[in-house]
C-alpha cells in the first residue's frame, strides 16, 4: 500500500503520474499527426511505423501498470499465446512469445557440434545469423536475384548436410520484394523437406499478402517456423515484443530452453500486444496510411526516372548514382534514411512516414541532382 511519503508523494500523486505515463506512451491516430517534440530528426531509417500502436496500447499498459510490482505469470503468457494462436489458426502449444530470432540463432547453433550454417538471403536482415556466431554457426549468404527478391533456386542449392535452417524475409528487408506466391509456396515444400525453413515476416500486414503467409504450410505440418514482430505495423517498436509459430516439438523446445519464459517477458509488453493484435481494424488503417504515402514517393521516383524495386512493404527502395552525395544532403536537412546495404551501396531505403514526412522525402529526391539517372 502507497501511503504518505516524507516527500509528501501519496498514491493519488502516483495514480496520476501512471496515467501521464501512459498517456506519453499514446501514439498518434491521424496519419498527419506529428508532435513538435518528434519535428526533428525525421526517422525514415528504421521502418517504424509513423502512426504509433492502436489507441487501445496506452489503455492496456495503464492498466497495467496498477499490478507492476508483481512478476509475470505463465498464465498470462499462455494468455496472449491462446489469443495469438486463435488468430492465426494453429494451437496454442505452437506459439513462442517474444522477439525470438536472436534466441533462436543461438538454440539452433547448440543443436550440432561446429555450429553448422544457416542459408541466408543477402543483403539481408542478420539477427539470426548473427546470434548463432559464438557457438561456431556459420552464415551462408545468397545473393538476392536481379529483382532484388530471395533467389529460391540458389537458396535451395545451397542448403546441404551441415544447414542447420534457411532463413528469408519475405516482403524481403532491404528491398522490400516479395516473393511470387507459387514460387515461394513450392521453396517452402522442397525446402522444409530438407531442413528447417525460417519465415520472417515483419512487413506481411503491410500489403494484400495475408494469402502468402508460410503459416499455412505450417498447419500443413511443414518444418517453418514463422517470425512476427509487433515492431512494425503495430507500432511497437520501442517494447520488443512479437512472436513464432513452430511445429509442436520445436516451439516446445524453445520454450523448454527458456524462449519465452515469464521471466523473459513484461507485463507492459504482454498487456500492449494483446491490445495491438486486438485491433485489426487499426491495422487496416495503417495499411491505408502506408500504402498511400508509398504511393506518393514511387510517383516521385518514377517522374525522375529512378530505378526502384516493387516493394510491399512499408518502405521505397531505389537506386541513383548519387547515392552517397543523397545521403550526405539527407543528414544536413535531418532526415534520417536506411544505411547502404552492400554490395548494394547505390541502393537508397526510405521508410514511408506521416505525409508531412513523405513531403520531406520527396522534396529531398527532387532536389538531389541524380546524375545518369534512368
Amino acid at each position: 500500500m502507497i501511503g504518505e511519503g516524507q516527500d509528501g508523494f501519496s498514491r493519488r500523486d502516483w495514480l496520476a503520474a501512471t496515467g501521464m505515463v501512459a498517456a506519453a506512451i499514446a501514439a498518434p491516430t491521424t496519419c498527419g499527426a506529428r508532435t513538435t517534440a518528434a519535428a526533428a530528426p525525421v526517422r525514415l531509417n528504421l521502418n517504424e511505423s509513423a502512426f504509433g500502436p492502436s489507441p487501445r496500447v496506452a489503455k492496456a499498459i495503464e492498466a497495467a501498470l496498477g499490478n507492476i510490482a508483481r512478476y509475470v505469470d505463465q498464465s498470462e503468457v499462455d494468455g496472449l499465446a491462446e489469443q495469438i494462436a486463435r488468430q492465426e489458426g494453429v494451437a496454442a502449444d505452437q506459439i513462442v512469445i517474444g522477439e525470438v530470432l536472436e534466441p533462436l540463432g543461438l538454440y539452433l547453433a547448440r543443436q550440432r557440434t561446429g555450429g553448422g550454417n544457416v542459408v541466408y538471403s543477402a543483403p539481408g536482415y542478420t539477427a539470426l545469423v548473427d546470434a548463432a556466431a559464438p557457438l561456431g554457426g556459420m552464415g551462408k549468404p545468397v545473393p538476392l536475384n536481379e529483382r532484388l527478391e530471395n533467389d529460391l533456386p540458389a537458396l535451395l542449392a545451397a542448403i546441404d548436410a551441415n544447414t542447420l535452417a534457411v532463413n528469408l524475409v519475405n516482403p524481403h528487408n532491404p528491398s522490400g520484394t516479395a516473393n511470387d506466391a507459387t514460387a515461394f509456396d513450392r521453396f517452402l515444400t522442397e525446402a522444409s523437406g530438407r531442413t528447417l525453413v525460417v519465415v520472417d515476416e515483419a512487413y506481411l500486414e503491410y500489403d494484400d499478402l495475408a494469402g502468402r503467409s508460410a503459416i499455412r504450410q505450417l498447419r500443413a505440418g511443414a518444418n517453418i517456423l514463422v517470425f512476427r514482430t509487433l515492431a512494425k505495423a503495430y507500432g511497437l517498436a520501442g517494447l520488443s515484443i512479437g512472436y513464432a509459430v513452430a511445429p509442436a516439438p520445436l516451439a516446445k523446445g524453445l520454450r523448454d530452453s527458456g524462449i519465452g519464459a515469464p521471466h523473459s517477458l513484461s507485463r507492459l509488453n504482454l498487456a500492449a500486444a494483446s491490445a495491438a493484435l486486438g485491433d485489426q481494424a487499426y491495422i487496416a488503417r495503417v495499411r491505408a496510411w502506408t500504402l498511400a504515402g508509398r504511393t506518393r514517393l514511387e510517383e516521385a521516383l518514377d517522374a525522375i526516372g529512378l530505378q526502384r524495386t516493387d516493394s510491399r512493404a512499408n518502405f521505397v527502395y531505389f537506386r541513383t548514382p548519387a547515392a552517397e552525395a543523397f545521403r550526405a544532403e539527407a543528414a544536413k536537412r535531418d532526415i534520417r534514411i536506411g544505411r547502404a546495404f552492400p554490395p548494394l551501396n547505390d541502393w537508397v531505403r526510405i521508410t514511408v512516414g506521416t505525409p508531412n514526412e513523405v513531403a520531406a522525402a520527396i522534396k529531398l529526391i527532387r532536389d538531389v541532382p541524380h546524375a545518369a539517372a534512368g
